[in-house]
C-alpha cells in the first residue's frame, strides 16, 4: 500500500483554508445580526433605518453562502 502524501496534503490544505472561511462567512453573518439587536440605551447606537436593512441583508447573504458550501461539499461527497 502506497500513500500519495502530496495529495493527502493537498486535501487537508483545502479543507482547512475552505474550513476556515466558512467559519469566518459564518461569523460575519452572527456579528451582522448581532448589530440589529444593540441596546437603544447604550453607547453604540442600534441599527436604524437603511443601516438595519443592510445588515440584515448582509446577515442573510452570509448565512445563504454557507448552505450553499455545505450543500456543494455534500454534493461532492454524494456524487
Amino acid at each position: 500500500m502506497k500513500i500519495d502524501w502530496a495529495a493527502l496534503a493537498s486535501v487537508f490544505g483545502v479543507s482547512l483554508v475552505v474550513t476556515v472561511a466558512l467559519v469566518g462567512v459564518f461569523t460575519l453573518g452572527i456579528v451582522a445580526l448581532s448589530k440589529l439587536s444593540a441596546p437603544a440605551d447604550s453607547d453604540t447606537p442600534a441599527a436604524s433605518g437603511g443601516t438595519a436593512a443592510l445588515a440584515r441583508t448582509g446577515a442573510y447573504a452570509a448565512f445563504a453562502a454557507c448552505v450553499a458550501a455545505v450543500a456543494y461539499g455534500i454534493y461532492l461527497i454524494v456524487a
